[in-house]
Order: C-alpha cells, then structure tokens, then sequence
C-alpha cells in the first residue's frame, strides 16, 4: 500500500460506494480475485443501499470504512446490544486483501466497540463450511461458540447449498 489509510464512521452519503465495495467483495466474478467471497455459496446481491442507508442512520449501528486517499477499501459493521457489539460485514476490497486492511479494520471496530459502547465483548457469525475464515477469526482471538443457526432467508440472495449454517463467535475485548 502506497498511501497511508483512516478509518472513519460513514456517512449517509457514503452508502453507494459501501454497496458496491460489499457486494464486489462477496459475490459474482469480481470476488473470485480475493479469498473472502460467497461467490459460490450465494446468487443475487449481499445487500443494497436502503439496507446500508438504515445501518449508518440507525443509533444503534454503524459502519466503519476504512479510507484510502479518496477511496473506500473496506468497511465493517458495527451493532450495539447491551456490552455486546456485533461486528458484521466485514470486507476489504479484494484487490487489496492480503494487505492488513481486514486484521487493522477489526482492530478500529473493537476499539470504537470498546471505547463508544463500552463494550466488553464482539460476536460475530461465520458461514460454518468457510473454515479459512473461521481459521481468520481463530487468529484474531475470536473462539468458537458451538452455537449454530441457519442463515436466515433475505430478499437480495438465494443460497447455492442446502443447510447453510452460522456459527457465533467470540471475543473478549479489554476495558
């Protein structure tokens, strides 16, 4: 990476180009080039912009993107419940995974988690059958729950596999 990158809190005008990111990250052709995308697990979008739009205005959530020079290459979401954050969303433009965008995003989420929420914990959920980003998580300190569920149906995609599961994770994060 040539040029430094922040992370900010986004902004309503910011939801275009989050959609776009996520949605290039997750699914269709254009994922293929990182390691991260359902691809081959979901047809149909990741989410939309009324979806983002009520994620940045909502209070209780928030998306962190993380800036370089003028673009946005990667971005997470962040959900309040009591001193328990969600952390969702997680994406890194995949011409630039590999690059520690994804490990230092996780970091500015559980310290904005910690430091605005005083949030003692963050879960997150994991399609069970991607064990290279279970193995991910395992590696940033997240530790498995055995608490399973299946993915919920939504509007935007349609699973390619039967019997899809998420599993919550864990992590304890310092006061």
């Amino acid at each position: 990476m040539s040029q430094e990158i922040s992370f900010i809190r986004a902004r309503i005008d910011d939801a275009g180009r989050i959609v776009a990111l996520v949605n290039r990250a997750y699914r269709g052709d254009s994922s293929r080039s990182g390691w991260t995308n359902e691809a081959d697990l979901f047809d149909g979008p990741r989410t939309d912009e009324s979806e983002v739009r009520d994620l940045i205005a909502s209070d209780g959530s928030m998306i962190l993107v993380c800036v370089q020079g003028t673009d946005i290459v990667g971005s997470v979401l962040l959900k309040k419940s009591e001193s328990t954050a969600y952390l969702g969303m997680l994406v890194t433009d995949p011409l630039v995974q590999g690059a520690g965008i994804g490990s230092r995003l996780m970091q500015a989420a559980e310290a904005v988690a910690r430091e605005q929420w005083a949030a003692t914990r963050i879960s997150i959920t994991v399609i069970t059958c991607r064990d290279e980003l279970v193995a991910f998580y395992q590696r940033r300190g997240y530790r498995r729950t055995g608490r399973i569920a299946p993915v919920p149906p939504d509007d935007l995609s349609t699973p390619r596999a039967d019997n899809l599961q998420l599993e919550v994770m864990e992590k304890e994060i310092d006061r």
